[in-house]
């Protein structure tokens, strides 16, 4: 044990909530921002630039803007709830000890739309995009070959799967710093359509529902940032520190996708057609204006690479913790709660994910909306389990716990949940009917629990939780 683990164990042991500490505490806080980092994938405007280019009225810089907005009153509410709560399992575990074991239930529900979907979501998106690359290798072998690489990996352990997204974190923003320099010397030489911010405010076109209705877009580029919070368990630093990665990753994904698509609006060879059609090539045809052919085919290998290796090595992390905690709970199957004895990871749950990625990618890649079907589902569970997240707060602190710090515990969430609850009335329609549908089936499979006498329930806590303060203790 560390010096600080030493310091933190007393007040953040998990066993005085009834678990044993079982994961391996290793990661340390630039550990965590670049886990979170490689999770969002700095480069990760590059595959849907187009999209929100179009939705936004040729305005993706104001809608990344407030995306990075919208997530740092959710990021706040994270470190509000891992303090209280610094468990591995992320919104579920802090909904069900923050408000009850059943919502607890649903909100992790919602969360598996995001998490459990998006790894196979970036492997397919990076094996079609491999595919184009090198076409005489078809679509399903790319996707093994990706899933098999994560998945041994991340089997060996935490430590490992933290090295290598680190060097794959640094190729991503070598990429990036050949297009920003490419982009701005072809600028300052009068290509595109010169120095402007137009990409940040348009009167011609601006208008909230259009610009939130693209937030509902950009925001999956910053999807995963959320995940940091799932290795509180094997964080040193206690969730102070995940707290603080959280914001800095969050900040630092923030400024480097407002920068491309800055970059990248002012380069686009022809404006007026991207608005009317969006296009999957627009940042890759921006790239060729910016460098030639050669920039181009380097930005969009590096997309299938980032996607289908880097990011979805974390996200197979994020979605095995979330499936390890609930089954720990016996929400989910026993089986998915098996720790490795030698390299401390849930191996069941990191072999369920890789064998649904698998059956998933090869289902969807034979469907024409496959990449925007799972795109929606993702989008639609994090930001109704972001909402839940920001409740969970005000619940146990202000009502709960009589807490004195009304901007941390009631207006930061508030504020959080109005910006989350109008981008998710301003998203596409089959995203809200999907998203629907999906918390309807949570439902019908809770109401089976409880017939079945499984209704969900936490282990009690073994001692009181640690005076926050700012708030005045009340028994709950």
């Amino acid at each position: 044990m560390t010096i600080w683990e030493a310091v933190v164990q007393p007040q953040e042991s998990i066993e005085r909530f009834g678990y044993r500490q079982e994961l391996r505490r290793g990661v340390g806080l630039a550990d965590l921002v670049f886990y979170s980092l490689i999770l969002m994938v700095p480069i990760a405007p590059f595959a849907i630039f187009g999209l929100v280019y179009s939705r936004s009225g040729g305005m993706p810089v104001l809608a990344y803007l407030i995306g990075m907005i919208a997530l740092l009153f959710t990021a706040a509410s994270y470190a509000q709830m891992v303090k209280a709560f610094p468990l591995s399992g992320s919104v579920y575990t802090y909904a069900g000890r923050g408000i009850a074991a059943p919502v607890g239930f649903m909100t992790g529900w919602a969360v598996m739309l995001d998490y459990f979907l998006a790894p196979c979501l970036l492997y397919l998106v990076a094996s079609v995009a491999m595919h184009d690359t090198v076409p005489e290798v078809p679509v399903w072998m790319w996707l093994l070959v990706f899933v098999t690489v994560n998945t041994v990996i991340n089997l060996r352990g935490i430590r490992m799967t933290v090295r290598l997204t680190k060097a794959l974190i640094i190729a991503e923003l070598v990429v990036l710093a050949l297009f920003l320099t490419a982009g701005v010397w072809a600028l300052m030489q009068g290509k595109g359509q010169g120095f402007s911010i137009s990409p940040l405010f348009n009167a011609d076109t601006f208008s909230w529902p259009l610009v939130f209705g693209a937030v509902s877009v950009a925001v999956l580029s910053f999807l995963g940032f959320d995940g940091i919070s799932l290795l509180v368990e094997e964080s040193t630093g206690g969730s102070a520190q995940v707290g603080r990665a959280m914001r800095l990753a969050l900040i630092l994904a923030g400024v480097l996708f407002i920068v491309q698509v800055w970059v990248a609006a002012l380069l686009v060879p022809d404006p007026a057609g991207l608005l009317a059609h969006d296009s999957g090539t627009a940042f890759y045809d921006a790239a060729t204006v910016a460098g030639g052919e050669w920039l181009s085919r380097i930005a969009s290998t590096a997309t299938a690479l980032s996607w289908g290796l880097a990011d979805t090595m974390v996200a197979q992390v994020a979605v095995s913790r979330l499936l390890f905690a609930m089954a720990r709970d016996r929400q989910l199957p026993s089986f998915l709660a098996k720790v490795s004895v030698k390299h401390s990871v849930p191996a069941n749950a990191t072999l369920l994910v890789a064998g649904l990625s698998v059956v998933l990618g090869l289902w969807m890649s034979s469907r024409e909306d496959g990449i925007d079907l799972l795109g929606s589902l993702v989008n639609m569970g994090a930001l109704v389990a972001f909402v839940v997240l920001h409740l969970s707060v005000i619940v146990h602190y202000v009502v709960r716990r009589r807490s004195a710090d009304l901007w941390s515990h009631l207006a930061v969430p508030l504020i959080g949940m109005a910006i989350l609850i109008f981008v998710v009335i301003n998203a596409n329609v089959m995203a809200q009917t999907v998203g629907l549908l999906w918390i309807g089936a949570g439902a019908l499979v809770l109401a089976g629990m409880y017939v079945a006498g499984r209704w969900p329930t936490l282990p009690d806590l073994g001692a009181p939780e640690v005076p926050v303060p700012g708030t005045t203790e009340r028994s709950t």
